[in-house]
């Protein structure tokens, strides 16, 4: 029987997947194999000697300490894509109301409420009007930085509204250069990217790297005003000096799913509260990727979108499984494999991967592995943990 331990208020639909003949789930489980967690803050105090893997139900894994994880071998799963959708219609809202005085005119007319004769409230709507004009998304050029699960999605919508779409990622993946469409226009710098944008939306993880992206620096290099919008990370985004390229009137607009105190209030922002994955559909869709991809580690050792170790699967045909994390070094697989010899276990199947600092290794055999046998792979230098299937 597994224990998963479940925080915050994960979809049933995801809950629902763990056979309950084989996985016994709550909030208050202690020694858990495996922790569920949407938002809530993880620590170092979280991981037990029994915890072998962390679902995150979102893209983002910001809540989980996750170097010193992966240091523990414990494996960090996320699911990118799952709330791709609702990222990408809020970022439309917000290039919508960027472009038309939708906010400003309801406001308007919210303060209309005296008025009880229908002719004269429509003579007053019909001579305000003009001063809530605005623009259309169509023939205009939009910049996405970040051409990923979000992003992509982003740009194929954009493009059938009419609009030019330009897109810079360095770091773009094989299968995400794939779902891209060839009208999407590359770019070879952000620079280029800032420079020829009407507008800009932000697709990118926040790093060491990329904290504090769009200063002042970079806010130079945007056309002057354009519209920045931001439905990824507030680290991305130095508040100090995007509030002076607003007042200076460099910057028109700043729409953000991340209200800051800096930038409450001030012409010119628009801030939704965190609402990118806030919709049904997405926490179900995260819940259930969760959910699928934690089962089959806990049961067969397969790793898909963890953030930490590498992708890994291996089909299950006959015999028994080890799965083995170390320290990405030399000799630790061939002396695994030494140990299995000297005690003439016969390997099956075998897949290995490493990524940075760790790797990691499944290996079928014929014979059960005995405790004696765990202890002496336990035993070598560099081998962080062994599990049998």
């Amino acid at each position: 029987m597994y224990k998963v331990k479940t925080l915050n208020n994960i979809s049933a639909r995801g809950l629902d997947r763990f056979p309950r003949e084989h996985f016994q789930l709550g909030e208050d489980l202690p020694d858990p194999d495996a922790i569920l967690v949407r938002s809530q803050k993880l620590t170092l105090a979280d991981i037990t000697p029994s915890l072998r893997a962390v679902g995150r139900a979102g893209a983002g894994v910001n809540n989980i300490p996750v170097a010193e994880y992966t240091a523990k071998g414990v494996v960090v799963f996320n699911t990118p894509g799952a709330n791709a959708n609702a990222v990408k219609e809020l970022v439309l809202a917000g290039l919508l109301l960027s472009q038309r005085g939708i906010v400003q005119g309801m406001a308007y007319v919210d303060g209309l409420g005296d008025y009880t004769d229908k002719a004269e409230l429509n003579q007053q709507v019909e001579a305000a009007k003009k001063q809530f004009k605005g623009g259309e998304l169509k023939g205009k050029t939009l910049g996405i930085l970040g051409l990923g699960a979000i992003g992509s999605m982003v740009a194929e919508m954009a493009l059938q509204m009419g609009m030019t779409v330009l897109g810079y990622d360095p770091a773009l993946s094989v299968d995400a250069a794939w779902r891209l469409s060839s009208q999407v226009k590359k770019v070879d710098s952000m620079q280029a990217l800032f420079a020829r944008a009407d507008l800009i939306t932000l697709h990118i993880p926040a790093l060491a790297s990329t904290t504090g992206i769009i200063n002042a620096e970079t806010l130079a290099n945007f056309k002057p005003g354009a519209v920045l919008l931001n439905f990824a990370r507030e680290e991305l985004v130095n508040n100090i000096d995007l509030l002076a390229a607003l007042e200076s009137g460099h910057i028109a607009q700043y729409i953000s799913d991340f209200p800051t105190p800096t930038l409450i209030r001030k012409p010119g922002v628009s801030a939704t509260p965190h609402l990118g994955a806030s919709t049904e559909e997405a926490e179900e869709n995260c819940a259930v990727m969760v959910a699928d991809q934690m089962i089959d580690f806990l049961e067969n050792g397969n790793i898909r979108n963890s953030v930490n170790f590498p992708n890994l699967t291996l089909e299950r045909t006959q015999g028994y499984r080890l799965a083995l994390a170390n320290r990405n070094v030399p000799r630790i697989l061939g002396s695994v494999l030494s140990i299995l010899a000297d005690r003439n276990i016969n390997v099956i199947d075998m897949l290995n991967k490493s990524r940075e600092e760790v790797a990691y290794n499944l290996i079928d055999v014929e014979a059960e592995p005995t405790e004696e046998l765990v202890r002496a792979i336990e035993g070598i230098d560099g081998v962080i943990n062994v599990k049998v299937f």
